[in-house]
């Protein structure tokens, strides 16, 4: 029996921010005031060539709270604003706090020779796993964003009714579950601006991975990319393993194991947001599980959902990833 979900609030945009592209910017530029205490680092081996690095943070009574297991989006890292605030929330909310970098990500490119990409769930499941086996955790809850929610969700429908029982829930903002539909919209000429900034940011990225590893990659394949599909065409897809960019993104996409979910799950959408598509049989699908709680709203734009900060710092969004893991 899974438990019913907390109630939930409608979002309403913040007074002057509320059209996809305002609620974007403004939450990525605007000040945050979340203060964290010093997190242990540490290392988790996730494969036999490479470790990923987390940040985390302990309750008093570490084995007998709840943990939030935060995973970021593309070009994040643990210390994006969105993993600190959520954290800074969990933390209140009397939960642990594990902030997860993805393999190459917050500086940690020498801990693996290869790239990364939204299909490494076995990454989050080895971390989940020493989480259980070495510490002792026994009530786990996963929150991913953006791409980070799209792995989050290939883990769970991947598990599904096999999950581990210490895994109660998880919960995503904005994840990019249909890659080819979003990795489009990205090129759209409203969204220039992002599409060249992931660019710049992954070949940046893939520049010091030829320089460690230079008989692996060549970086001379990016002459030419100025898009995310054309990165991962001529990049993605096979230094990974795919035939192309159309196979990695079907290949990888959460939308083809939703109906496999069993887990309770949130997911949090908006319909104006700039560059992430959900395409209509993916939101049927979410609709038409019994294990999903799909908000959809119409304002929000893309993992910001900036409302008016009335008692709290009105990042909805947020606050609902901690109140729907906090019921588990």
């Amino acid at each position: 029996m899974i438990d019913p979900p907390p109630e939930f609030s409608p979002f309403v945009p913040r007074r002057g921010l509320r059209g996809g592209h305002a609620q974007t910017l403004a939450s990525y530029f605007m000040r945050r005031r979340d203060r964290l205490p010093v997190a242990e680092r540490r290392f988790f081996r996730v494969a036999q060539d490479t470790e990923v690095v987390c940040d985390c943070h302990w309750q008093a009574d570490k084995t007998g709270a709840m943990t939030a297991v935060l995973v970021h989006g593309l070009e994040g890292s643990s210390e994006s604003s969105y993993m600190l605030g959520t954290a800074a929330k969990s933390l209140a909310a009397g939960m642990n706090v594990v902030r997860m970098n993805m393999r190459n990500c917050g500086g940690t490119e020498k801990l693996t020779p290869t790239l990364y990409h939204s299909g490494f769930s076995g990454d989050l499941a080895a971390v989940v796993k020493e989480l259980i086996q070495k510490d002792g955790l026994s009530r786990i809850g996963l929150a991913g964003f953006s791409m980070g929610g799209n792995l989050v969700m290939n883990l769970v429908g991947e598990w599904g009714a096999a999950k581990p029982h210490e895994v109660r829930a998880s919960a995503t903002v904005s994840p990019v579950m249909d890659l080819g539909p979003s990795a489009d919209a990205l090129h759209n000429r409203s969204n220039r601006v992002y599409e060249i900034k992931f660019v710049r940011g992954l070949a940046r990225l893939f520049r010091r991975k030829a320089e460690l590893f230079p008989e692996r990659y060549d970086a001379s394949r990016l002459k030419g990319v100025r898009s995310i599909r054309e990165f991962d065409e001529q990049i993605t897809a096979p230094y990974d393993g795919f035939r192309d960019a159309d196979d990695y993104y079907a290949r990888v996409s959460s939308s083809r194991l939703v109906e496999r979910i069993t887990l309770p799950s949130l997911v949090i959408y908006s319909t104006d947001d700039p560059f992430i598509r959900l395409v209509p049989g993916t939101r049927a699908k979410l609709r038409g599980n019994a294990a999903v709680k799909y908000l959809e709203t119409h304002r929000g734009g893309h993992c910001a959902f900036l409302a008016a900060p009335n008692g709290y710092d009105g990042r909805w969004a947020e606050r609902k990833v901690v109140e729907f893991l906090s019921k588990f």
